[in-house]
């Protein structure tokens, strides 16, 4: 496919890719686009204009709750009508007053009300990194490890847009050969490179999601940083897991990838051994094949990549996760969002966080003008970008990123 739009050869936003986000102009009412190029398509113009069919008032809200819930027959021709117009150079939407807006004079938002939110921990590499550094190097993974999606239920209420600043978190940390803690902000903070996936079609309370239908229940995917203060969380986490670590922030990106334009990159994903329960079996390619890198710059420094990893990698894939969470009757709504857990490869180069790629703090990693981190400093910028790529068809997410801000001394 061709469009009348220029789009840069290295864009991620291509006719084949047709992403839908939330954005605002000049500080006017958020409304729904798709991103073509360096530029967006207002969706809501379209509707008005009857080039969509599609009332228009779905488009003027500031989430895509309500119009991804109209299901996947309308949002995917609503895709397909906006790719035909953009193809067509005789498209009534070429002279179409304010139907392209630059995403240079944009302001982007978050994409949907994110009702629910989960983490799953589902890298082999990551898990198998994790328990050598802090259990038993010969028996690094736990029991459960292979036979289910391990996972735990996050804070929605802390998930904010790419380029919205965080705040390093303060918490409880037992420092070395103590025994009782001090309050202090962490100081080993972390990014997480992760995936996450949103829900586009409820369930109601008792029903599960079979493997087998879960694309059907699955709108879209975004790149998803899981910010972590190991400190904090390595002294709250027992018994019951991940709290006040986590909640204080994860960052996503703007525009949701739909699983429609992703379905060129399926891939198969790791085999499975020992054999998992018939409830997570699948059959055929699952996984997608999904370039990732994280960089990080200092303040007034160059940005420098750190890591380079692949969705391809994980060991259980979405489709899994998803049965999983819902076999025990566990209801989801539109808008939930669902995390993949850090994202790492077999070499050390595509270890996707800083406790792994310092091996908790043992090495240093050299940046450009002779600085090193071990954790996230403040006034540290992490970026994380992700695309696919096949004969010459280019699908990406842009890009999540956030600066670290010193912590709020209020308490």
């Amino acid at each position: 496919m061709s469009t009348w739009v220029d789009v840069p050869n290295d864009s991620d936003f291509t006719i084949y890719n047709l992403p839908f986000g939330i954005f605002s102009v000049d500080g006017n009412e958020p409304r729904a686009g798709i991103a073509i190029g360096a530029q967006i398509v207002d969706l809501a113009v379209l509707a008005k204009a009857d080039l969509l069919d599609v009332e228009e008032h779905y488009f003027l809200k500031p989430f895509l709750n309500d119009f991804i819930g109209l299901g996947k027959e309308i949002t995917r021709k609503v895709r397909l009508d906006v790719q035909r117009l953009l193809s067509d150079e005789n498209s009534e939407l070429k002279n179409l007053s304010g139907a392209l807006v630059g995403q240079n004079e944009a302001t982007m938002h978050l994409p949907v009300n994110i009702g629910d939110y989960t983490d799953f921990y589902s890298s082999l590499e990551h898990a198998t990194n994790v328990g050598k550094m802090f259990r038993d190097p010969e028996n690094a993974l736990l029991p459960n490890w292979k036979h289910l999606p391990v996972g735990y239920h996050g804070r929605a209420s802390s998930i904010v847009v790419s380029g919205t600043p965080v705040h390093r978190p303060k918490g409880q940390v037992l420092p070395k050969g103590e025994k009782t803690p001090i309050f202090k902000p962490s100081g080993r903070l972390d990014f997480e490179l992760e995936m996450a996936f949103i829900i586009g079609k409820e369930t109601e309370l008792g029903e599960s999601i079979s493997v087998e239908k879960a694309h059907e229940h699955i709108f879209g995917m975004v790149l998803f940083n899981d910010w972590s203060a190991r400190d904090i969380q390595k002294w709250e986490y027992v018994p019951l897991g991940p709290f006040l670590g986590k909640s204080f922030a994860s960052s996503i990106s703007p525009w949701i990838v739909t699983l429609e334009a992703l379905e060129p990159f399926k891939v198969e994903g790791p085999g499975q051994d020992p054999e998992v329960l018939p409830y997570l079996k699948s059959t055929g390619p699952l996984n997608y094949d999904i370039n990732l890198e994280v960089s990080l710059a200092p303040e007034n420094s160059d940005t420098q990549t750190i890591c380079r990893s692949n969705f391809k990698y994980m060991y259980w894939n979405m489709a899994q996760q998803l049965a999983h969470h819902t076999v025990n009757g566990c209801n989801v709504k539109v808008g939930d969002m669902m995390a993949s857990g850090t994202i790492s490869g077999k070499d050390e180069t595509a270890y996707g966080s800083l406790l792994e790629l310092s091996w908790g703090g043992k090495k240093s990693i050299k940046l450009q003008q002779g600085e090193t981190r071990t954790f996230i400093e403040d006034n540290d910028t992490i970026s994380m970008k992700g695309y696919a790529i096949k004969n010459d068809i280019r699908v990406g997410f842009g890009e999540v990123s956030g600066k670290i801000l010193p912590a709020k001394i209020n308490i």
